[in-house]
């Protein structure tokens, strides 16, 4: 339904139901119109502390590389946060904004950023066509902890998959059709992802346009996405997601990417490197379920068609072992900085094996104790049976405070992929007030 349409039915069926309602006194009820109205200028957002003890696993890749001959055995840091979002809006025109500062003290010294996410304009001629310029962060996929399809994406920490994250610099257009029948809502976005000196030089190779598309459908009660990307900075790639209701508290979603002539940089059993190039397919598939005493469950299996066997993960951590014994009978470093330059291209990724399964449960006011959420977040890597699992309480019974108390434990055997971790474990207590 175009935006236009839905705001004047939700209208005129609220001043339906006031206009019907019985009348008991004037100081019963009151009705202001001006309240449905959408305000020109909007602000919001958060400020925080955020405070964090980590493990640290000295003898783990991870810290090898980040801390060489000097690892640490704990770390802790205090961290700053405020996050500010805004919109101003005039007739069909719109500004729209977010940023983030922050501000971080540990063991190891001081560091602060402040970065604009989000800030980009908006104008809708009409109810079906709008456009968009400026830089935007894109969340296209189905998925809650991976996005296989999300080409123009930021990646998502799995364990915070719903914070803000930094947008991309491009120049959207989008047509949206809502028709009767088995389809009935149509929408065509398209956008131009620009890479040049100083504008989304992260995003690939430089001094390119690339175009990404993303056809959506709602087919028979059935969300679907059709998505593609072109363009001289990544590879060419192709996406289909969907997800549906199988009834009001279960859901199934699921995608499928498809990458072509994808580069890896792989390191080969006798120490050298082998720079291979080859088709990729990336697929999730997930359920979400919502009992009746307010447990959800949210459960995704990722093949990741660009990560690592488990062989090859072996072979970068014993890399990582061998550098460590040369830099220490020698001084020499050479293997340190291979080794660095291999995590860069790939094996220092996050996720940077081949099968992931990731399970949330959180449940709502158990006990009826009121605005208490305690959660569990687990994900495994399926070949080396290494997991991380995080337990988490959040409590939001003081007006615009959210209080978080988050565990996460990492835990596997040596050259597994949490087995050499910088961290083998993180407490954390996060208080944020929204205003």
């Amino acid at each position: 339904m175009p935006a236009a349409g839905g705001r004047t039915i939700v209208l005129g069926l609220l001043l339906g139901l006031v206009a019907a309602a019985p009348v008991h006194g004037a100081d019963d009820f009151t009705f202001e119109l001006h309240e449905l109205t959408k305000k020109t200028h909007e602000i919001g957002g958060f400020v925080e502390i955020d405070g964090e003890h980590m493990e640290i696993r000295e003898d783990g890749a991870a810290s090898l590389l980040n801390f060489r001959d000097d690892p640490v055995s704990t770390l802790d840091r205090m961290t700053v946060g405020l996050q500010l979002h805004g919109s101003s809006t005039w007739q069909s025109a719109s500004i729209n904004w977010l940023g983030k500062g922050i501000a971080a003290q540990d063991d190891l010294g001081w560091s602060d950023s402040l970065d604009l996410y989000e800030g980009y304009a908006t104008l809708r001629p009409s109810a079906e066509i709008n456009a968009a310029i400026g830089k935007k962060s894109y969340k296209w996929g189905k998925g809650y902890a991976w996005n296989p399809v999300g080409f123009i994406n930021r990646t998502k920490d799995p364990n915070n998959p719903e914070e803000a994250l930094e947008g991309y610099v491009a120049a959207e257009a989008e047509w949206i059709k809502s028709r009767p029948g088995d389809l009935q809502n149509i929408a065509l976005t398209a956008a131009i992802v620009p890479v040049w000196n100083d504008v989304n030089e992260d995003f690939g190779n430089e001094d390119h346009l690339n175009l990404a598309a993303k056809l959506y459908l709602l087919y028979l009660d059935t969300d679907i996405d059709i998505l593609a990307f072109t363009g001289d900075s990544r590879t060419t790639r192709f996406g289909v997601d969907l997800s549906r209701n199988i009834s009001s508290n279960f859901e199934i979603h699921g995608e499928v990417a498809w990458f072509a002539d994808m580069p890896r940089t792989i390191l080969r059993s006798d120490g050298g490197l082998r720079r291979e190039t080859g088709d990729r397919t990336s697929l999730l598939a997930g359920i979400r379920y919502l009992t009746s005493f307010d447990l959800t469950t949210i459960i995704e299996y990722y093949h990741n068609g660009i990560g690592y066997s488990e062989a090859e993960m072996e072979r970068f951590f014993h890399l990582v072992d061998e550098a460590r014994d040369l830099y220490l009978t020698s001084g020499a470093a050479s293997l340190y900085d291979l080794a660095g330059q291999m995590s860069t291209q790939g094996y220092g990724r996050p996720y940077a094996g081949r099968d992931y399964l990731y399970a949330r449960l959180s449940l709502k006011e158990p006990f009826d104790i009121l605005y208490f959420t305690p959660a569990l977040t687990t994900i495994i890597n399926l070949h080396d049976r290494s997991f991380s699992i995080t337990p988490e309480m959040a409590y939001t019974g003081f007006t615009n405070w959210e209080l978080l108390l988050r565990l996460a434990l990492l835990n596997g055997p040596d050259s597994s992929d949490y087995g050499e971790k910088q961290n083998s474990g993180r407490l954390e207590l996060r208080v944020r007030y929204f205003f």
